[in-house]
Formats: structure tokens, C-alpha cells, sequence
């Protein structure tokens, strides 16, 4: 177990880069209205029997995927991996493409590779509490009064093309 004065910078740390998140997203989402920049994502919706595994980030209203931008020479399936090990500790699972979604979300050009993930149990979840501070696990029914991302909202409305 690690000791109090350890885990007290930890916390300190942590609470400094959601400020950091909160702060600075507004202010680049500002920007991407401005720019319209071109964006890579990838996304990966985890069913755990029926249920969805959705995430909320610190500087978010609205709950997402875990995922995150393709890198320059990233392949989709690899940053959607990436995303999963670096957001909840997850790694090396089988990943299932399940199609992608363009639009005009948060001011970017925006395509996102969804890939899928099906698992019988809940996996340990290690979240960063930087960027990630919550998973929630959301049957089918609870989804129509859960704030979701434009981009889980495509995903589920099978919105696919691009």
C-alpha cells in the first residue's frame, strides 16, 4: 500500500491536470470553431454482456467511449489500443471494427473509427483520474437519458458512413 506522503503529490498532481483539462478544452474548442481543423479518432465501445461501458472525462459534460486522435501514422485499430491501455489500464484485447462516423463535432472535421470490444465480466478498470474520472456501465434503456458525445450519439444511431 502505498504511503500517505506518496499519495498525497499523486493526488495534488492529478487535480492540477483536470484543472489544466477543464480549463484549456473550452479554449481550444474555441480555436477548432474558428480553424475547422481535420481530426482522427478512434473509439471503442466495450459491451459487458448487454451493458455499454461509457467514460467521462474531466472536462466534459457529456459521457464517451474510451478512445482518443489517431496519431500521424497511427493505424486506427492501434491508437483505439493505445487509448484503452493509456484511459483504463486495459491492453491486448481482440478488437472488432464496426464501422466509422463523420461530422462536425466540437468545432473539427471529425472522423471516428468505431471498433468494438465484448467481454462476459467487468474487467479491473485502472482510470488515469486526469482525463478519465469515471466509468459507468449503461444498460440499453438507460442510454435516451444519458448525456453522450455526438459521437457515441452516431455510433448508437448507427449513423455509419464516410
Amino acid at each position: 500500500m502505498p504511503s500517505l506522503e506518496r499519495a498525497r503529490p499523486a493526488m495534488l498532481i492529478d487535480s492540477v491536470w483536470r484543472m489544466m483539462l477543464r480549463l484549456g478544452f473550452p479554449l481550444v474548442r474555441a480555436w477548432w470553431h474558428l480553424r475547422r481543423p481535420r481530426h482522427e479518432g478512434a473509439l471503442v465501445a466495450i459491451y459487458v454482456g448487454r451493458a455499454l461501458l461509457l467514460v467521462k472525462s474531466s472536462y466534459r459534460a457529456e459521457w464517451n467511449f474510451p478512445g482518443g486522435s489517431v496519431r500521424p501514422g497511427e493505424a486506427p485499430d492501434a491508437a483505439a489500443q493505445r487509448e484503452m491501455e493509456e484511459e483504463l489500464g486495459l491492453s491486448s484485447y481482440p478488437l472488432r471494427p464496426a464501422g466509422s462516423a463523420c461530422g462536425i463535432w466540437d468545432g473539427r472535421r471529425d472522423r471516428v473509427h468505431f471498433f468494438e470490444l465484448h467481454l462476459d465480466c467487468m474487467p479491473e478498470l485502472r482510470l488515469d483520474n486526469r482525463e478519465i474520472v469515471a466509468a459507468h456501465l449503461a444498460l440499453p434503456e438507460e442510454l435516451h437519458g444519458i448525456a453522450l458525445t455526438q459521437a457515441v450519439t452516431a455510433y448508437l444511431g448507427r449513423d455509419l458512413c464516410c
